[in-house]
């Protein structure tokens, strides 16, 4: 059976909550937004169906929705919280998933650190009554991914596909322009002329861009930084 992408099911959620905005979604109790920085709420009460500490299993991956743009400041209030509740022995790891990724945009290129899920928080923990309480209750977090009030793990599969991605030597490039569309060509021999983009090879940053030279279409091979969007 094949394994569904961790970010597939993530934005597979995502598209559900913005194709039935007048429901929330059956796994979590609030969707990740961008809103103004989030303020206090009342503490969420614990659900009746979660195992005591005494019985709780082994540590797990759990995905902690929070508000999209407040990743970071999620993950220093949870484990400020672990720190000043005692709760290192049942809340082990909080990691916000990251991948480097080479932005090319007006001719230039910088390497930006990008969020793989925006909006989520991973954190590794034995569920109980109580740590389901700390990170709940964090501020910023809106609610587990799972069915109701019950947290579903991740598969030791996903995790490890979400780990291989953060580990990549190579960045990912990022650019502004896709197949299709015009692009103007800012530097080299065929500066200022205007083509189609045919191809983009994201391993060798080349695009390929259809010219017109006497009435025909000319294949031209560039590298990322010598073409912008028309």
């Amino acid at each position: 059976m094949d394994v569904q992408e961790p970010e597939d099911r993530f934005e597979e959620e995502l598209m559900d909550e913005e194709e039935t905005p007048e429901e929330p979604a059956a796994h979590s109790e609030v969707a990740p937004i961008s809103d103004p920085e989030p303020v206090a709420r009342p503490e969420v009460s614990i659900p009746s169906d979660l195992p005591s500490a005494e019985s709780a299993e082994g540590p797990a991956w759990f995905v902690v929705h929070c508000y999209s743009g407040y990743e970071n400041k999620v993950r220093h209030n949870l484990e400020q919280r672990i720190e000043t509740m005692g709760m290192k022995d049942k809340i082990f790891d909080v990691v916000i998933p990251t991948q480097e990724e080479i932005e090319v945009k007006e001719g230039k290129r910088r390497t930006v650190e990008r969020h793989i899920f925006p909006g989520y928080v991973l954190v590794n923990m034995a569920l109980s009554e109580e740590s389901w309480y700390v990170v709940r209750n964090t501020p910023g977090v809106t609610g587990f991914v799972g069915m109701g009030n019950q947290p579903t793990p991740l598969r030791p599969e996903e995790v490890s596909q979400i780990i291989k991605r953060m580990e990549a030597e190579a960045p990912t490039v990022k650019v502004s322009f896709k197949v299709g569309e015009r692009v103007r060509i800012i530097d080299g021999p065929f500066n200022d002329f205007r083509g189609m983009v045919a191809e983009i090879d994201m391993e060798r940053t080349k695009v390929r861009v259809m010219v017109s030279f006497f009435g025909r279409e000319t294949p031209v091979e560039l590298d990322f930084l010598q073409v912008e969007r028309a």
